[in-house]
C-alpha cells in the first residue's frame, strides 16, 4: 500500500499544498476569495468556504501534515473539527512556521514523515 502524504501551508488567505509520494513533489495554491457585503459575518462565511475548499483537496491523502501560523492553524483545525470531522484522523501533524519557501516546506515535511511513519512502523 503506497502511503500518500501531504503537507498544507495555511494562513487565512493563502494555503500551499504540497504532495508527496514516489514521484516528484506536486504544488498546488488556493487564495481566499473575499466578499464585500455589509451583512454580518461574511468574512466568517469567506473563511469557511476557503477552508472547505482546502480541505476538499486533502480528501484523498493517507496522512497530512498542517503547517503555519498558531492562529491560522487553529481557525483551521477548529473547522475541520466542526464541518469536516471525517478528515481530522487524516491529519497526523501540526507545525507552527513563519513563511516557509516552498523549498523549506517541502524539506520540513519530508522530515517530519520520516520520523512519523519509522513511529508507526512503515518503511
Amino acid at each position: 500500500m503506497s502511503v500518500q502524504h501531504a503537507v498544507v501551508l495555511i494562513d487565512h488567505q493563502h494555503a500551499q499544498l504540497l504532495q508527496f509520494d514516489s514521484g516528484p513533489v506536486q504544488v498546488r495554491k488556493f487564495q481566499a476569495h473575499h466578499h464585500n457585503t455589509r451583512q454580518h459575518g461574511s468574512n466568517v462565511r469567506t473563511e469557511h468556504e476557503f477552508f472547505g475548499e482546502v480541505c476538499d483537496a486533502l480528501q484523498n491523502f493517507n496522512e497530512i501534515l498542517v503547517a503555519g501560523a498558531h492562529k491560522a492553524q487553529a481557525d483551521f483545525r477548529h473547522y475541520v473539527e466542526k464541518h469536516r470531522a471525517h478528515l481530522a484522523p487524516k491529519i497526523v501533524g501540526w507545525e507552527t512556521v513563519d513563511h516557509p519557501s516552498e523549498g523549506q516546506l517541502a524539506a520540513l515535511a519530508r522530515k517530519f514523515f520520516v520520523k512519523h511513519d519509522r513511529m508507526a512502523g512503515i518503511p
